[in-house]
């Protein structure tokens, strides 16, 4: 069954999850996401490239800010794609529909927020990251320009989400190329090209999410059926509301807990000096890669794990957790052995700081080793997503943060930047190993409670 088969028929019912149906799914948007760590490569080599380390390093920290406030709403992609995929598999297009209106406004009303905040935020990033006044200042000029996508860049969200709600991979994957396809052209041409420096890089985010935007809505809603229009009272009922709140709160606070893992990290390298972090900035760039690799499988089984649920047929879901968990470990471990051969090259392509090429080959295969500690994470955050198990997803990444934090206080003192990356290594696992264990029983009393009613 081919991708395009999935999309356009009724998809309502029982169905059979095949490889081939997996991957249908999982190529075009493992390509689709492997543009945005491409986009990270490229901004941190046209920052390397400006000759200061102050300049690569403020662009981390600023980039980090704007991750963990953009990053927190991740939940309008994953709430939307959940949802959408069980509406399909009930056959329900009406309520696909209203499903994405609920989520874009959301996105639009979110992101003006961000904007009018960000003066606000700015500080407040800058007073938890600590970095150098000259560091900071190149964070500041990076942040205030980007800010201003933040609308655009969470309507993409809600519209990514419901294209891959439908398992309409090439869709996704035509979004994700215009989008950070713009971005990576115009940071080169107007951060090297014009001698525009960091607020370069900046504009060139803001335009290819600007039209991004455009292009997903002129995809998306051109292919809306009239007949299956829902009306104002349907798509702000209520009820529906409320659910979708509820879905939205739990995904956020896990997805918050998740970036601040990360912003917790680059402030202990911060605290290390401007060598560890602009090193650290580079080898996350790698652990993106992988991530956004191992992204496309778990966008198979948010699909089709909603699918089945919407469909209520228990064998789909099984096949569609095995084979995902497959190929997502499969994937990660060849990820990790490519890394560990090239990543020396790849390092040297971001940076023409020597200082920074050699402590960043210090760390080098603890980056690699994310994507097979980080496989099993990856995958079960599809399942759950898929089916809008949310509340479980909050309490076992809040779990896993503690284990996070018991493993910073006892390897970073012992280990130093060794330490930061063994105790990221660790929490990847255990985010992968507590939902794994709580799989059995939502799965059964999911299937049970449905074929009651």
């Amino acid at each position: 069954m081919s991708a395009t088969t999935v999309s356009e028929n009724d998809g309502s019912g029982p169905f059979e999850v095949t490889h081939r149906l997996v991957l249908a799914i999982a190529i075009p948007m493992t390509l689709g996401f492997l543009t945005t760590p491409l986009l990270g490569l490229t901004d941190t080599a046209v920052a390397g490239r400006l000759g200061s380390a102050d300049a690569l390093a403020g662009m981390a920290v600023a980039a980090v800010i704007f991750d963990l406030l953009l990053g927190s709403f991740n939940f309008l992609r994953a709430s939307t794609t959940g949802l959408v995929a069980q509406a399909f598999g009930r056959g329900d297009r009406r309520e696909e529909q209203a499903i994405f209106w609920r989520s874009l406004t959301i996105a639009l009303c979110s992101g003006l927020v961000l904007m009018l905040l960000s003066p606000l935020l700015l500080s407040a990033g800058l007073f938890l990251m600590a970095p150098t006044p000259e560091v900071a200042e190149v964070a500041s000029t990076y942040f205030m320009i980007r800010v201003l996508s933040a609308p655009m860049a969470l309507a993409n969200y809600a519209l990514l989400g419901f294209v891959l709600g439908r398992g309409q991979g090439m869709t996704g994957l035509l979004l994700q190329a215009i989008i950070n396809g713009i971005n990576i052209v115009l940071s080169i041409t107007f951060g090297l090209g014009l001698g525009w420096g960091i607020a370069g890089i900046a504009w060139g985010t803001f335009t290819g999410e600007t039209v991004g935007t455009l292009a997903g809505l002129a995809i998306v809603v051109s292919r809306f059926e009239r007949a299956d229009r829902p009306s104002r009272a349907e798509i702000f009922a209520p009820a529906r509301l409320k659910a979708l709140f509820s879905l939205n709160r739990d995904i956020m606070i896990r997805t918050f807990v998740l970036i601040g893992a990360f912003a917790i990290m680059t402030r202990i390298g911060s605290s290390m000096g401007p060598l560890a972090l602009a090193a650290n900035a580079v080898l996350m760039n790698i652990f993106l890669v992988a991530g956004y690799y191992l992204d496309g499988i778990a966008n198979a089984a948010e699909q089709l794990v909603g699918r089945a649920f919407g469909a209520n047929f228990r064998p789909a879901f099984d096949r569609a957790v095995k084979l995902t968990f497959l190929w997502s470990l499969g994937l990660g471990v060849v990820t990790t052995l490519l890394f560990l051969i090239f990543g020396g090259d790849i390092v040297g392509l971001l940076t023409t700081t020597e200082s920074v090429r050699a402590e960043a080959a210090k760390y080098l295969p603890w980056a690699a080793l994310t994507a097979i500690t980080g496989a099993l994470a990856f995958q079960m955050d599809g399942v759950f997503i898929g089916a809008t198990w949310s509340s479980a997803m909050r309490n076992m990444m809040l779990a896993a943060f503690v284990g996070y934090l018991a493993a910073l206080a006892v390897f970073v003192p012992l280990f130093g930047n060794h330490g930061l990356w063994l105790a990221l290594n660790l929490f990847l696992a255990f985010r992968g190993i507590f939902l794994a264990l709580r799989l059995p029983a939502l799965a059964g009393r999911q299937f049970s409670q449905a074929n009651r009613n």
